[in-house]
């Protein structure tokens, strides 16, 4: 079942495009890392799904409800970000307690045991919350809520690592009991990779590819070898890297199915194959089209 479907959506802030015509869809009880540099629109892209913004043009389907505006959606999505608050006049437990008039599949019990684990004081404001304590009193909250769609943009911003490690491993123990579908923009892709399961790449408010990271890791290469046994790589196949080595052999990152023929007949050539990171097939993906930072000191 697509719980969402976006076509065509654009928003614009003046003469700025944040999201430019951008198409895709998701189904239900899916992970999905939403992944791009600061500035491509990741926030602003989720701002729309969750309602928050209404787009310049096109069309946003959330739960089959346009969601801006929607109780409907309201009722069955949760957006967690750095910029969540809460009143100043109830402490951290009143939330808690608070939370389950807001969202029927509320955990009052795991919330709990998570205030606990990480050593919150029911009587502390939100407020006074150091950055880390609270995105991890927000994680709790997006956990518990166990809403349809849950909404994590940015979700570990000043967390620690050990911190982050819980956080990957509390959402993944409560995905599989309570399969739902799990939104995550992040930095930190080469920390999210085994948890997520697709990945939805955009750059500078333009969609770039969305896919399993499964494919995504049978898909990427890493090959060296002298660039006449390299120019003998099908013509569908991306280059997305490349760089000179010594002894007039090249360095290249591809994107594409290489078979098994192709494979053996690059090995004959003497083409060695190396793993390729998928934070990096989304770095090259992504990066400057008018090359690195050494460009800058040519």
């Amino acid at each position: 079942m697509t719980v969402i479907d976006v076509r065509g959506l654009t928003k614009q802030y003046g003469g700025l495009h944040a999201l430019n015509a951008i198409n895709f869809s998701i189904e239900e009880n899916e992970i999905i890392g939403l992944i791009g540099r600061n500035g491509a629109g990741k926030s602003t892209l989720l701002k729309c799904l969750a309602g928050y913004y209404h787009p310049t043009d096109g069309q946003v389907r959330v739960l089959g409800e346009d969601p801006f505006d929607s109780l409907f959606v309201s009722e069955n999505l949760i957006f967690v970000d750095d910029e969540m608050s809460f009143s100043s006049e109830i402490t951290l437990a009143d939330i808690l307690q608070t939370a389950a008039r807001f969202y029927p599949n509320w955990d009052q019990t795991l919330a709990q045991r998570l205030f606990d684990y990480f050593s919150f004081r029911p009587n502390q404001l939100h407020s006074e919350l150091s950055k880390g304590k609270r995105s991890t009193f927000n994680m709790i909250i997006g956990l518990c809520a166990r809403t349809k769609i849950t909404i994590f943009d940015e979700p570990t911003t000043g967390m620690d690592y050990s911190v982050r490690q819980d956080f990957y491993r509390a959402l993944l123990k409560d995905y599989i009991k309570h399969p739902r579908t799990i939104i995550l923009s992040s930095h930190l892709l080469n920390e999210l990779e085994t948890v997520l399961e697709t990945i939805l790449l955009i750059d500078e408010g333009r969609f770039v590819i969305q896919e399993s990271v499964d494919q995504l890791k049978e898909k990427s290469y890493g090959l060296t070898g002298s660039e006449e046994s390299l120019s003998h790589l099908p013509g569908d196949v991306q280059i997305l890297h490349e760089e000179e080595l010594s002894g007039n052999q090249v360095y290249q990152v591809i994107l594409g199915d290489l078979t098994e023929e192709t494979k053996l007949q690059l090995e004959k050539e003497d083409v060695r194959f190396s793993s390729v990171s998928i934070d990096d097939v989304c770095l090259y993906l992504t990066k400057a089209k008018r090359g690195g930072i050494d460009h800058v000191f040519e």
